[in-house]
């Protein structure tokens, strides 16, 4: 396990050195691309640990994201009320923002712990409707519909005045998304992450070799909520707001869609999805400019074209790749291995 962990932090040492040279060649725009995909990796990966190695569906993931971000933007705003500043400041609200996702995804849990299938999936999703309806309904503390600004400082003056906001934003979500990587790829691989495989295939013989198969579900369900929220106290810090729209039901079915595309059960899988969930956005809205239509017309087809093109690409892998993204690539590699050791015994 420890040469596991020691191998797990050269691998993301690695990344970081790799991370930080791209956003020195990359544009603003781009930066701040790259740091939406790594707060989407953060949610993607603990869905992933959920669904793929629990074998438990959330359809509630975006209203956990939401617990999150609205607890950053509230700490944020308060420290800037307070006239508090200085570099622990942010951490400290992103803190609080995945304890609260822990807390609402440790009640969700215990629930969850109860039902499966069909009654599973609707009490989750009866979250994802819930958590935006609260932000109405409590319309003095979170502005209702308008929501609330996300107050963040400036980059430290020790950066130089002219260090471009968008790759310190890069930054501090790459920071966020590394850190999850790092500590889930190693409960994957401790004997928690064999529970959850155990519970995921048959939780009565995971019962009979001794396995609390609740307590492992409500586990499961905590981790993942944590990584959702720190995914959306990093969005809100990217967007410097946050509402109840940027946290729908349909933000819930886009990110179910982007780990099963990436590869169910892989946390590489889920890199794949959180950069489709960035791409396919743009790609939507650059397919509707090509387009000559009217703007009403083009108003209701870039709503509705990223469901549309996520649903086929869905319905497309799994016919073609039912493994997904990361398990394509898995068989493209161990089909050339075999060529490879092949070639190397034959060499005289």
């Amino acid at each position: 396990m420890r040469s596991t962990a020691v191998r797990h932090l050269a691998l993301t040492l690695a990344a970081a050195v790799a991370l930080l040279a791209l956003t020195y060649g990359l544009a603003p725009f781009r930066n701040y691309q790259l740091a939406t995909v790594a707060a989407y990796l953060c949610a993607t990966a603990g869905l992933t640990v959920l669904t793929g190695l629990s074998g438990q569906l959330s359809l509630g993931h975006g209203a956990l994201m939401a617990t999150g971000a609205y607890p950053v933007a509230l700490a944020q705003n308060e420290f800037r009320d307070r006239d508090v500043s200085g570099g622990w400041v942010l951490p400290v609200s992103l803190a609080i923002g995945v304890a609260t996702a822990l807390v609402a995804g440790l009640v969700v849990g215990l629930a969850a712990a109860r039902l499966r299938g069909p009654y599973l999936a609707g009490v989750t999703l009866a979250v994802a409707v819930i958590v935006p309806a609260l932000t109405t309904a409590f319309d003095s503390v979170f502005n209702g519909d308008q929501g609330l600004s996300v107050y963040i400082e400036p980059p430290p003056l020790s950066l130089g005045a002219t260090f471009p906001y968008e790759r310190w934003q890069a930054w501090i979500a790459l920071t966020g998304a590394l850190l999850t990587m790092f500590l889930l790829a190693n409960l994957v691989r401790s004997r928690y992450g064999r529970h959850f495989r155990a519970v995921r295939d048959d939780e009565v013989a995971a019962r009979l070799a001794g396995i609390n198969v609740a307590r492992t579900q409500v586990l499961a369900f905590v981790v993942s909520a944590a990584c959702a929220g720190l995914g959306g106290g990093l969005l809100a810090v990217l967007a410097q707001s946050v509402s109840p729209g940027a946290f729908s039901l349909t933000l819930s079915l886009f990110l179910v869609m982007a780990v099963v595309i990436g590869g169910l059960g892989r946390l590489a899988g889920a890199v794949w999805g959180a950069i489709l969930l960035v791409l396919l956005p743009e790609t939507s809205h650059s397919l509707t400019e090509a387009l000559s239509l009217s703007p009403a017309a083009a108003q209701r087809l870039d709503g509705n074209l990223p469901l549309a093109i996520f649903g086929i690409t869905l319905v497309a892998v799994m016919l073609l790749a039912p493994g997904g993204v990361q398990g394509l690539l898995a068989r493209a590699a161990r089909r050339l291995r075999p060529r490879r050791d092949h070639r190397e015994v034959g060499t005289p």
